[in-house]
This record gives structure tokens, C-alpha cells and sequence, in this order.
């Protein structure tokens, strides 16, 4: 039956499964106008010079070339864009997993409240507010007032003025905001595990929770775990708006500087939208790349 299935003509197809197509159409719609055809639109965009006042002109790979080859700015972003990601990256999912799977073992109403405590960060409009409060330049910043009080400085530090201390304090942000959409799914996922593959564990001779989590709980929440590494690379390549609100544009000697927010220095202050979709499609091949090498290596793991 699969096989006759699969020697099925386009139009065959189309009439036999036709109410399994009509409920999938309203997303696929919506996932072609607001995913596939703006991702095509930009990497077209990326191959002209358009400044939004006139017609785009074909320039060829001129936007690549300069990129690479002469744009030192975009070079410190790559540079900490990649500093970034591989830090909060790896540490976020591992966080995410760890507080997911001691919360998952708490009672019914402790555990909804812990999980509301830590997913909220992540969705507050104004968390920066907090860690501004806390880096702020003068004696009345909590950081500064908490070590003059301990007697470790006399005199506040200029915390996000200061370029050495302005990437491990993004670092610190983004990973206290960092349980979000792959903290719920690992969650989600905990509670979806089979209780009686535990018992059927014991009897195999699982004897501690540790081969229970890697022989039994991993394996059952692949498909989570899956989504959880293309979220945690996605938010990880794509931080701008922590820097922008915390340490300004643009930062001091570029130290905060991410591709996000060169991407918006082109795109949303300058007009020149030919160069920023070149950005954009640079950052889409990276986070591309990223993602097809952690599945695999997940893969491997299952």
C-alpha cells in the first residue's frame, strides 16, 4: 500500500489526500508569506544596493566582498557573536534541561509556581531595567555600593562603560533570561515520559537516577531535546536587544557589538537594505550551519 502510495502523481495525491491538505494549507499559507518568501526576498536583496528611495540595483557578490573583506566592524561582531553563542549557548540548554528536570520532580502546584518563577525573566518587558540598576556607574548601583560596603573598591566602577566588563555582562543577562520556550518544552517533555519505562529500568538493573536519566529520560525526549538546541542557537546568535538597552550604540570600542546589531545599524538606522539583508543572510547560513551540526551530534547521542 505505501508503495503504490508513493508512485502517486502530483494531482493523484492531491485529489486522494485532499482533506489531509486542507487542514494543513491555512499554516503552510501563513509559513510561506511570512517565512519562506521573506527569506527569498532577502537573499535577492543581498545581491543589489537599495537604499528604500530608489530600485534596487544588481551589484553581484559586491555586498559579500565588502563584509568580509572590509568591514572591520562586522569582524568584532562576528568575533563576539561567536563568543557569545558558544558560551550561553551550551550553558542556557544545560540549564534549561538541569532546572527542568529537578522541577519536574516537585509536586503538582510547587511545580507550576517554580516554573512560572523561572520562565518569567525571559518574557518581563522590563528586565533590563533590573541589571541597569544593579551596573549602574555610580554609588547608588547595587553592585558598586555592595563592594564599597565589603571594602573590595573605593570608587564605582564604570561597568557598562568599561569594555572588559561589557561582553561577561551580557553573558550573565542572557543566561538568567535564558529559560524560556526550551525550559517549558523540557518540561513538557519530562511529564510525557512513560512512568513504566522507570520500572521496567529497574528491573534491567538501572540503580540510581543518573542511568536513569541517560539510559531511559534522554532517549524518551529526543524530540525535545531537538527543539530545545534550535531554540537555545537561535536566541544565542540573535541577541541585540540586550545590548542595545543595556550598554547602548553603539558600545564602547564595539565590545557589545553582536551581528544583530549590525544588522540593525544597516537595516533600521541607515536604510541601506542591500547590505543588511547580506547581514542577515550571513547570520542565516551560520545559525543554519550551527543547527544541522548539533541535531547530528544529538542524533549520535540518541
Amino acid at each position: 500500500m505505501m508503495v503504490s502510495s508513493q508512485k502517486l502523481s502530483f494531482g493523484a495525491a492531491l485529489k486522494r489526500y485532499r482533506n489531509q491538505y486542507l487542514l494543513v494549507a491555512p499554516f503552510a499559507i501563513v509559513f510561506f508569506l511570512f517565512t519562506v518568501l521573506p527569506v527569498a526576498a532577502a537573499i535577492a536583496l543581498s545581491f543589489t544596493s537599495f537604499n528604500m528611495t530608489s530600485m534596487p540595483t544588481f551589484v553581484g557578490l559586491t555586498n559579500y566582498v565588502t563584509l568580509i573583506v572590509e568591514d572591520d566592524v562586522f569582524l568584532t561582531a562576528l568575533k563576539n557573536t561567536l563568543v557569545f553563542a558558544l558560551l550561553t549557548g551550551p550553558l542556557s540548554y544545560i540549564m534549561c534541561f538541569l532546572f527542568a528536570w529537578l522541577i519536574n520532580e516537585l509536586p503538582r502546584i510547587p511545580r507550576a509556581l517554580m516554573t512560572l518563577v523561572f520562565y518569567a525573566p525571559s518574557i518581563s518587558g522590563n528586565v533590563y531595567l533590573v541589571w541597569k540598576l544593579i551596573f549602574s556607574s555610580d554609588t547608588y548601583g547595587w553592585a558598586n555600593a555592595w563592594l564599597m560596603k565589603l571594602g573590595i573598591t573605593r570608587e564605582a566602577i564604570l561597568w557598562l562603560t568599561t569594555e572588559a566588563y561589557i561582553m561577561p555582562i551580557l553573558i550573565v543577562v542572557q543566561l538568567w533570561m535564558s529559560l524560556g520556550v526550551s525550559f517549558l518544552s523540557f518540561i513538557a517533555g519530562l511529564q510525557t515520559v512513560d512512568k513504566a519505562m522507570y520500572e521496567a529500568g529497574a528491573v534491567e538493573g538501572i540503580k540510581n537516577r543518573w542511568q536513569e536519566l541517560w539510559f531511559i529520560t534522554l532517549p524518551a525526549m529526543k524530540p525535545q531535546l531537538m527543539f530545545g538546541a534550535v531554540m537555545q542557537i537561535t536566541s544565542s546568535f540573535a541577541v541585540s536587544q540586550i545590548s542595545l538597552d543595556l550598554v547602548g550604540f553603539p558600545s564602547v570600542n564595539y565590545a557589545g557589538h553582536t551581528i544583530m546589531t549590525h544588522l540593525h545599524d544597516y537595516g533600521n538606522l541607515r536604510y541601506e537594505m542591500g547590505y543588511a539583508c547580506t547581514i542577515a543572510v550571513v547570520l542565516f547560513l551560520i545559525m543554519l550551519f550551527c543547527n544541522i551540526l548539533v541535531q547530528k551530534l544529538l542524533r549520535k547521542l540518541g
